[in-house]
C-alpha cells in the first residue's frame, strides 16, 4: 500500500487503428498476440497518456484477459533498435495498480531510465488493491481479479508474440506489489529470472502480513477476505512468500526498504515528495510508519532467505518513507540484478 500516492486520475486513449504505425507491429503479428486461453492483443495507441512524462514513442495497448473478462491496459516502451529479440521487464505499480498518477511513468524517471536498455518494458496500468493475485470471490467494489493467471499464462504469451521477444524476463513493483512479485515468482520461476521487491511486507498471514494486506485492500474499496478467504483461512499461508521462500531459489532477487526515517527526499521542493506543508507532513507520518513496517518485513524474509540459503540482494537504507523519490532511487540500483536475468549488461 502506498498512503502517499496522489489520488487524481490517469486517463487513458486506446486507439484500435494506431497499432500497426505506433507498435511497429505487422498485421500478422497482432494476429498471433493471442493466449492459450483466448486472451488476446485487442489495440494500441499512437502515444503515452497525455498527463505522461515517459519518452516519446511509449505506447498504451490494450489487452482482452480471459480470465476476468476485462481488457487491461498496459505502457509499451521499446528499446531504441528494436530490429532483434529483446528480454522483457515488466513493471507492476502499487495500491493504485497504475490508475492514478502513483504510477512509475507518472511519478518516477524509471521509464527514462530504462529507455537507455537494450529491453522493452512492460507496466501494466490495471489491479488497484488486488494484490495482482488470483481472488477466491468477485469483490463487490474490485470485481473478478485473476491477476496472477494474467501476469503468468496471458500477457506473457501475447507480448512475447507481439514483440517477437528472445523469452528472458524479469520483473519489478513497488509496496503492496513488491509481496507480489515474490508470489509470482514463486509461481512461476522459470517465467520471471529477476525480481526487485522496493518496499514490500513478504509474509501475508502472520497477524503483521495480514493487517497489511487488508489494509491495503480496504483502502480502495475492496475486502480482502474476498481474495483468500477470513484470516486464518489455509490459503493465505498457501500464498505467503516467506512460507515458500524454496522455491525462489535460482531467481536473482533484490529487496529494498528505507527505515521510515525522513531521508533526503522528505524535504519541501524534493520533486518526488508530496506538495505543501499537510503533503509532507504524511509523507513523513504516514509513509514514515508504513515505511518502517516494510523494514522489518524486509528484514524477516531476508532472514529466511539466508537461512534457505538463498542469495539476495538486499539494501537496507538508514533513511527512507514510502514514498516515489525512493522508489525512483532503487530501481537503478537494481539494475545489475535485473539485468542478469535479463542476459543484458549490469550498466
Amino acid at each position: 500500500m502506498s498512503a502517499t500516492m496522489r489520488r487524481s486520475t490517469t486517463l487513458f486513449t486506446l486507439s484500435a487503428t494506431a497499432f500497426a504505425l505506433a507498435a511497429g507491429l505487422s498485421a500478422t503479428a497482432h494476429a498471433e498476440a493471442v493466449a492459450p486461453d483466448g486472451s488476446r492483443l485487442v489495440s494500441t495507441s499512437a502515444a503515452a497518456p497525455e498527463d505522461s512524462p515517459a519518452p516519446p514513442g511509449s505506447t498504451v495497448w490494450s489487452v482482452h484477459s480471459a480470465a476476468m473478462d476485462r481488457d487491461v491496459p498496459v505502457l509499451i516502451q521499446r528499446p531504441a533498435d528494436d530490429s532483434q529479440p529483446h528480454p522483457v521487464l515488466y513493471l507492476l505499480n502499487g495500491d493504485g495498480g497504475g490508475e492514478d498518477s502513483a504510477a512509475w511513468h507518472v511519478s518516477s524517471t524509471a521509464l527514462q531510465f530504462l529507455s537507455g536498455k537494450d529491453a522493452d518494458v512492460v507496466e501494466v496500468l490495471g489491479g488497484r488493491g488486488s494484490y495482482y493475485t488470483d481472488w477466491r470471490d468477485p469483490d463487490p467494489v474490485l470485481g473478478v481479479n485473476k491477476w496472477r493467471t494474467f501476469l503468468t499464462e496471458e500477457l506473457p504469451p501475447i507480448i512475447d508474440a507481439a514483440l517477437n521477444t528472445n523469452g528472458a524476463n524479469a520483473i519489478a513493483a513497488l509496496s503492496s506489489s513488491a509481496t507480489s512479485v515474490l508470489q509470482l515468482a514463486e509461481a512461476r520461476p522459470d517465467l520471471y529470472r529477476s525480481v526487485a521487491s522496493y518496499s514490500g511486507c513478504a509474509q501475508i498471514s502472520d497477524p503483521l502480513g495480514h493487517a497489511f494486506v487488508t489494509t491495503a485492500v480496504s483502502y480502495v474499496g475492496g475486502d480482502a477476505e474476498n481474495m483468500y478467504g477470513p484470516e486464518g483461512d489455509p490459503e493465505w499461508a498457501a500464498n505467503d512468500p516467506v512460507l515458500h521462500a524454496d522455491r525462489l531459489r535460482g531467481v536473482n532477487l533484490y529487496l529494498s526498504t528505507g527505515s521510515g526515517l525522513p531521508g533526503p527526499h522528505d524535504t519541501l521542493g524534493d520533486p518526488f515528495s508530496l506538495q505543501g506543508l499537510d503533503g509532507l507532513a504524511n509523507q513523513m507520518l504516514v509513509g514514515g510508519a508504513i515505511e518502517a513496517a516494510t523494514d522489518l518485513c524486509t528484514h524477516l524474509f531476508a532472514g529466511k532467505l539466508a537461512d534457505l540459503g538463498i542469495p539476495a540482494t538486499v539494501d537496507f537504507e538508514p533513511t527512507g518513507t514510502h514514498s516515489w523519490g525512493y522508489w525512483n532511487d532503487a530501481l537503478p540500483k537494481s539494475w545489475p540484478v535485473l539485468a542478469a536475468g535479463l542476459g543484458l549488461p549490469p550498466n
